[in-house]
């Protein structure tokens, strides 16, 4: 299981790294605008970002 959890750990952040390592400037702007969104507004976007998760790990097992 905890084999499992690391190969998952560095794969979530190879994905993670994708995005500023082709484009800085656009991950920069993306990271200012952040900034702008209330809490309630992130909270829900951490919900959803967790179900879809979870959905997708129950329908590939």
């Amino acid at each position: 299981m905890w084999h499992d959890l690391a190969v998952a750990f560095c794969l979530m952040l190879v994905i993670e790294g994708i995005i500023p390592f082709i484009s800085p400037g656009r991950w920069r702007k993306m990271l200012l605008m952040l900034d702008q969104i209330d809490d309630n507004t992130m909270r829900m976007i951490g919900l959803g970002s967790m179900l879809a998760g979870t959905a997708l790990l129950i329908i590939i097992n």
